[in-house]
């Protein structure tokens, strides 16, 4: 099943829209994008209890930690611009054993539109019966926000992790049975999944165009990047552009004299690391000091693209020379921390 990454905004009321950048921001772990959405979200009518509820939606699909995490940047915005309470949640009690079971099952057939089964359930039967019934049980009764609304936030927290896009699929099926649109299911894939090539970032993403794949130092890096030479004069500087997760090998600038280099940050979020010393997270404005002779990589967060002009610092007697590729596994440990 292709989605389609196309949508228009209008297809989403503005709660909607909040709703799917809670999600996509809890999933992500990024607090500082996560407290503005709340706080879109309280302008446009959300509650402080139905909040509070998609943030336990969410430790399903996030799990506990970013769920924790969420609360704590809720609580924050809470205390800040004082949203409306609401009316609170009844709470139903399930229960693990029999007696449950075929109402939670029940509630799980209507909300799919059928029963759910598999060979997956049929190998581990115990998440089979958390699914009916803590999720679909415990989770799905709750009244405070109706099913469609529990799909919405769903659908964008599964979509913003590549690596649960199969469940994503299955939500955007079990959306549609519950009054969410194809076309509100796929502006929901849009405003949240990252751009597969440059043309299609925000135009106002950088001032400096991503330029032209940069094909010859494609051998020296892990994913794909582009250049775009700004002057060759007094000090060359060139725009760097790099797709999620892509990230140059290891690396000096060696002189005699002078030399190394300089980054400024013009867009997006990536990391610098010089050997032997933890990687430093980069944002826009920021700068990276680089001196000569130190091996160092540097590239874009695995979920950002990224972007950095590169200075090349005068001296004398000067080379580069290329190292070891940053492999996942390094390159995992030093985005992690």
């Amino acid at each position: 099943m292709a989605i389609a990454i196309t949508g228009n905004a209008a297809e989403l009321t503005a709660k909607e829209n909040a709703i799917v950048d809670i999600g996509a921001a809890a999933a992500r772990g990024e607090q500082d994008k996560l407290g503005a959405a709340f706080k879109a979200g309280f302008d446009a009518g959300l509650t402080l209890n139905e909040a509070k509820e998609l943030v336990g939606q969410l430790y399903a699909y996030c799990g506990f930690p970013r769920a924790l995490n969420a609360a704590g940047t809720l609580m924050k915005v809470a205390g800040d611009v004082k949203p409306t309470e609401g009316p609170a949640a009844n709470m139903p009690r399930g229960s693990l054993g029999e007696q449950a079971l075929p109402v939670w099952t029940a509630n799980q057939t209507k909300l799919c539109g059928g029963p759910v089964k598999g060979a997956l359930f049929d190998f581990h039967p115990q998440l089979d019966e958390y699914l009916k019934t803590h999720l679909f049980g415990d989770i799905f009764a709750r009244d405070i926000l109706d099913w469609r609304t529990r799909e919405i936030v769903t659908i964008a927290a599964l979509a913003a992790r590549p690596e649960t896009e199969p469940q994503m699929k299955a939500h955007i099926a079990i959306g549609k049975n519950n009054g969410v649109t194809d076309a509100q299911a796929a502006e929901i894939v849009r405003r949240v999944q990252l751009p597969r090539n440059p043309a299609d970032l925000p135009h106002d993403w950088s001032p400096i165009p991503a330029g032209e794949p940069n094909t010859a130092y494609a051998k020296y890096f892990i994913g794909n990047s582009y250049l775009h030479k700004l002057t060759l004069d007094q000090v060359p500087a060139f725009g760097v552009t790099f797709e999620p997760g892509c990230r140059n090998n290891w690396h000096v600038h060696h002189a005699k004299t002078g030399g190394g280099q300089m980054l400024i940050v013009t867009a997006g979020e990536g990391f610098y690391q010089e050997w032997g010393k933890p990687a430093r997270r980069l944002k826009k404005g920021d700068t990276v000091n680089i001196p000569a002779n130190v091996k160092h990589w540097h590239g874009a967060a695995p979920d950002s693209w990224f972007q950095h002009i590169a200075l090349e610092v005068p001296g004398t007697e000067q080379s580069n020379e290329w190292c070891e590729p940053v492999d996942d596994k390094a390159y995992a440990e030093a985005t992690s921390r």
